[in-house]
């Protein structure tokens, strides 16, 4: 038997179908956003169920961190340049938080979900910010927060310069655009163990800013988690 609320669900996607912003293909009932076909060909890293990983190897000597994460592997004119786009320049902030609930459930079914006492986004400064209308890393911390029942706090974090794109620059030209651009909320921080999110870490320049603020203001420990890895 076919109950009421299913067959008004029905009858509105009948008129106004939803797609997946992965494929365009439409949803069926139970999908959000993803289709399951999509879901399930995103390219993982599965860095968590390692003991060390590139973006650790990446940072070494830079910046001390316990564990260094991402989601997925970024490749191009692959599904995840194009979900990338679709959330940061196609008003899509659900991407963001849908991904960022995929991997939270992968990190709590892996044991992971414990080791965190605080999730902080890096920040976008405060014009790009009203321009977009939202930071595609709150939206991810969002998501890991809700799968891992830990707080996420996008206001500890803020930048106070404008920097330009770090596309198509150098490793050094990122670093110099970032080095000094970002503010730390200190007593948010001391004694906490914080996980630092971004969107995709290509050189490490911006979450290595961020994450020495962080550690200058004194948190027990620092670790990354970015939706995809450019490798």
């Amino acid at each position: 038997m076919v109950r009421p609320n299913n067959l008004g669900e029905d009858f509105v996607s009948l008129f106004f179908p939803r797609y997946c912003l992965g494929c365009s293909g439409s949803l069926v009932r139970g999908e959000e956003i993803l289709c399951t076909v999509c879901l399930g060909v995103l390219p993982k890293t599965d860095y968590h169920l390692r003991s060390e990983s590139p973006i650790m190897d990446k940072l070494t000597g830079r910046l001390p961190i316990i564990h260094g994460w991402a989601f997925l592997k970024f490749q191009k004119r692959g599904i995840v340049q194009h979900l990338l786009h679709q959330l940061k320049y196609r008003n899509h902030p659900e991407i963001g938080e849908r991904l960022g609930l995929s991997y939270g459930l992968e990190l709590a079914t892996a044991g992971c979900g414990n080791l965190f006492d605080l999730i902080v986004p890096v920040p976008l400064h405060q014009t790009r910010l009203r321009k977009r209308g939202y930071n595609q890393s709150s939206e991810f911390a969002k998501g890991i927060s809700q799968a891992l029942n830990i707080s996420w706090d996008q206001s500890i974090s803020i930048r106070i310069r404008a920097t330009t794109t770090q596309t198509n620059k150098s490793k050094a030209a990122r670093w110099e655009n970032v080095k000094d651009v970002f503010s730390i909320d200190q007593k948010s921080v001391e004694r906490k163990r914080i996980l630092l999110v971004d969107d995709v870490i290509t050189t490490g320049a911006t979450v290595e800013a961020c994450g020495q603020h962080l550690i200058a203001s004194g948190c027990s420990s620092l670790s990354i988690a970015c939706i995809a890895d450019a490798l």
